[in-house]
């Protein structure tokens, strides 16, 4: 098959910078601090820059003012309100995209057997370095998927002295699971935040997912494994070498350092848009700013009002 150019208009990724890239806040207060936010606990009073905040989680405790939502939302963070050490996820705000053709192109894709298998078969090959056939079949690639996930936690394992008894944890006793498991689930909390907020940002929708499906996180778990066995697995195990202790706390820290030094956060976004580029001819224009179009049985028809020019109103 010759190489389809790419449709990709870079210019419109979303500001997803590599900075803080998450952070998750307990029993606290957010108030808006200038264009940025404060944070105020028993620790006292710290600033955080907003422009580098990728994603801001709230567990319980956590209150925050409408300027401080707004200051975060102008910068391009998204918001997730979480469950105690990430074990729930109740809701999240709106990303920064105002264009619904980067969703409406996924629909598509993903009722469609034939783009919905490829995007799959795309989102299998992501996770190998080497290459694979292209004749290879889906039944292949989950294969050769299972055994690169036992190769890495078993690698993980023996170059960190952790004993490896496999995934399990008990969602209604935390404290029954082992520390290495706790360690995974804290940061897959923490990698699934990410990518929640990387696809909402890019104008995607979180429930469509190509390989998991059923839930409203079915797309997010999709492109989180996508990166766990290179980030979450080795950061999991190397926190629990050091200390069994805290690990919830100290695995979401170092992983966020991990994803800081990967630049996972750039990384997703372009991934996100690669995976779907070429599979349809793009039937929308350049100007995100026009009009959307109304819905008609012949086919959709051109009106509607520009919202996103009502949006910003003078104070």
């Amino acid at each position: 098959m010759p190489p389809v150019k790419s449709s990709i208009n870079y210019a419109e990724l979303p500001k997803f910078r590599d900075g803080l890239s998450y952070l998750y806040l307990e029993y606290s207060k957010i108030e808006q601090d200038q264009h940025s936010i404060a944070v105020l606990n028993e620790d006292g009073f710290t600033s955080v820059p907003a422009a580098s905040l990728g994603v801001l989680m709230l567990g319980p405790g956590t209150s925050i003012t409408h300027a401080a939502v707004k200051a975060l939302a102008s910068n391009g963070c998204s918001i997730h309100w979480v469950g105690e050490e990430h074990q729930r996820f109740y809701a999240s705000g709106t990303g920064e995209t105002r264009s619904s053709r980067n969703l409406l192109k996924q629909a598509r894709l993903w009722a469609n057997d034939t783009t919905h298998l490829e995007v799959v078969k795309r989102m299998y090959r992501m996770r190998f370095t080497e290459k694979l056939p292209t004749d290879i079949t889906l039944e292949q690639l989950r294969g050769h998927e299972g055994v690169r996930v036992r190769e890495s936690y078993a690698k993980a394992s023996l170059e960190h002295g952790i004993e490896w008894k496999g995934r399990n944890y008990n969602r209604g006793n935390w404290a029954d699971s082992d520390p290495i498991n706790r360690a995974l689930s804290s940061g897959s909390a923490s990698l699934y935040g990410v990518c929640h907020a990387a696809i909402v940002s890019s104008g995607y929708s979180t429930a469509l997912g190509f390989i998991h499906t059923g839930k409203q996180l079915s797309f997010v778990y999709d492109v989180a494994d996508l990166y766990k066995a290179e980030m979450l697995i080795p950061t999991a195990f190397a926190v629990v070498a050091e200390d069994t202790q805290k690990v919830e706390t100290r695995t979401r820290n170092a992983l966020r350092e991990t994803i800081r030094t990967g630049k996972l956060l750039e990384r997703v976004v372009k991934d996100l848009h690669s995976l779907f580029d070429g599979l349809e001819t793009d039937e929308f224009e350049n100007d995100s700013a026009k009009p959307g179009a109304i819905w008609d049985v012949n086919g959709e028809v051109e009106g509607g009002i520009n919202h996103s020019q009502l949006e910003e109103t003078p104070e």
